[in-house]
């Protein structure tokens, strides 16, 4: 073995080592989570202690010899961070031409309902941003068309802060002023999505990795969570899966510091800087991974 790599292993805390070796049991890459370890890392040492554990190595024997603590320590990966209007400029281009070209597309057919889903929407500043976006912004230009938002994430907990739609002010640091007085009720310190644009968002409980919604949509925003967190093989898989729901010619969102895997058929760029793609042609399902 080199002396960089021997030097560099003898430097691994226990809690980087352990994380190291269990990320990839769930298809989940160490690159992905080296940024936001010590996150998961304090839920994973609450565990230990509350199983009255020594330290990661005795936590490593535990999921050995009890399989079932793997979906526990799945739930531990889960990474919500969230804001509304998060890198802003994504979504003024989806209002200036991305939105209306789907619906020039949809009108086409002869239907003026569009459909988005939010794929990993979190505490749901993502699909209420959409909701702000359409009746804010493109509604008045796009009068004889509506939108339905489908947002899911795996974790309920979060779904039902969704739901509530109550928001401190520090995630809506990128929503311009006027439209946090169009579309937030103040209470306190809290902002309330007003009614308007909460009815237009249906929040449902789904893993990704397994589940998926009835199609088609014409716009998907899976942002910051497959192309981050999973493997290549687990990748490639889920967005094909994805990719199988999204219209020919609607949109797919990845982060904007995202990048799609080489070779996944069905996509090209529509803004690739933005991490907008356009769907082609349908990828087609694969099957999906069970979680271990």
């Amino acid at each position: 073995m080199p002396f960089s790599m021997v030097t560099r292993s003898s430097r691994e805390s226990p809690s980087v080592a352990f994380l190291q070796w269990a990320l990839p049991h769930l298809g989940l890459t160490w690159a992905g989570f080296r940024r936001v370890r010590r996150q998961v890392w304090r839920r994973v040492g609450q565990r230990i202690a509350a199983l009255h554990l020594a330290g990661p190595g005795a936590y490593r024997s535990y999921l050995e010899s009890h399989p079932e603590e793997w979906r526990l320590f799945d739930s531990f990966c889960r990474i919500p961070i969230s804001r509304f209007l998060r890198d802003r400029e994504v979504f003024e281009r989806l209002a200036r031409d991305v939105v209306p070209a789907i619906a020039a597309a949809s009108g086409r057919r002869g239907e003026h309902l569009l459909r988005a889903w939010s794929a990993g929407c979190a505490s749901g500043e993502e699909p209420y941003s959409l909701a702000l976006l359409w009746c804010l912004e493109l509604r008045t230009r796009l009068p004889t068309f509506g939108l339905d938002v489908l947002a899911t994430d795996v974790d309920e907990r979060l779904l039902e802060r969704a739901r509530a739609g109550r928001y401190r002010r520090s995630s809506l640091r990128e929503v311009p002023l006027a439209w946090i007085d169009a579309g937030f009720a103040r209470d306190g310190e809290w902002f309330e999505v007003r009614p308007e644009f909460r009815s237009m968002v249906v929040f449902q409980q789904a893993d990704v990795r397994t589940e998926l919604p009835n199609g088609p949509f014409d716009l998907i925003l899976c942002r910051n969570l497959v192309c981050t967190y999973f493997d290549e093989p687990l990748r490639h898989r889920t967005l094909g899966r994805l990719l199988s729901v999204l219209r020919a010619g609607g949109a797919f969102v990845i982060g904007k510091d995202e990048r799609l895997p080489s070779g996944l058929p069905g996509v090209e760029e529509w803004d690739a800087r933005l991490g907008i793609f356009r769907c082609s042609a349908n990828a087609g399902p694969s099957t999906p991974r069970e979680v271990a």
